[in-house]
């Protein structure tokens, strides 16, 4: 019987690094081999692809934008929505060891309920096809509450060491608690962390505190390049903090 997809979403201020560990994850994930990855780049400032050395050459807002401007171009006994589900499965990256999706962001004027719904009921059968789904959210969550999934094994909250920066990881803990998104385990990372973490700072909140990424040169250097994350070495800080943390963050998936 096949598993069901563990599903790990991440939201945080910009800024955060959360696209970082996202991709940091991917490539933990890929390494593993134990099943198939899929990353889906659900953040309007999307740059997850590139971070992973793949390249988006399409996004599901732009597909959403063409047929919803020309309708005329399904083609002749081709449904509506089986179109668009063809345009979308065109629009998969492929990586070493995994898939990109990037979403983007509808831009045109009209009215996307019906290409929004069957958006959603795609998605519901697309991650049922992957044993690992890495979603990259914006901090509002939009994608998740309304568009991907209503649920996730893990959300992983990132945080850079700031007090503007924690309290915005809480927020984002209470927004999806205010949008009912269903949700197993509430996880923070605090990213570019220079010493140690008081964990009392989120005392009185529901957001686990699970460990930190220090901050690396390195990573800094590589998206200054627009290299990929992929190539970083297993023993580069960041690579290793992230391994020490599998255990919390999947290991429910097993």
């Amino acid at each position: 019987m096949k598993s069901a997809p563990y599903v790990i979403a991440l939201a945080g201020k910009g800024g955060t690094g959360k696209t970082t560990l996202a991709a940091l994850l991917v490539r933990l994930l890929a390494g593993r081999k134990d099943g198939s990855v899929l990353a889906i780049d659900a953040d309007p400032n999307s740059n997850l692809a590139e971070v992973l050395g793949t390249e988006a050459e399409g996004t599901i807002g732009s597909i959403l934008d063409e047929i919803s401007a020309h309708p005329e171009q399904v083609p002749a006994g081709m449904s509506k929505d089986r179109f668009i589900e063809y345009r979308i499965h065109h629009a998969i990256q492929e990586g070493e060891g995994f898939d990109v999706l990037t979403m983007g962001k509808p831009e045109g004027p009209g009215c996307y309920c019906y290409v929004n719904n069957v958006l959603r009921n795609f998605m519901a059968s697309l991650i049922k096809e992957y044993r690992y789904v890495i979603i990259d959210n914006e901090a509002g969550l939009e994608h998740l509450s309304r568009r991907t999934t209503r649920s996730a094994d893990t959300l992983l909250v990132v945080s850079d060491p700031s007090a503007v920066g924690l309290k915005a990881a809480m927020r984002i803990s209470e927004l999806a608690k205010d949008l009912q998104i269903k949700v197993k385990h509430k996880l923070l990372v605090v990213n570019r962390l220079q010493g140690e973490f008081d964990r009392h700072k989120v005392n009185g909140t529901d957001l686990d505190y699970i460990g930190s990424i220090p901050s690396d040169d390195f990573i800094t250097q590589l998206s200054l390049g627009g290299g990929s994350l992929l190539g970083l070495r297993d023993s580069d800080p960041s690579v290793k903090a992230v391994k020490a943390m599998e255990e919390r963050i999947i290991c429910q998936a097993n």
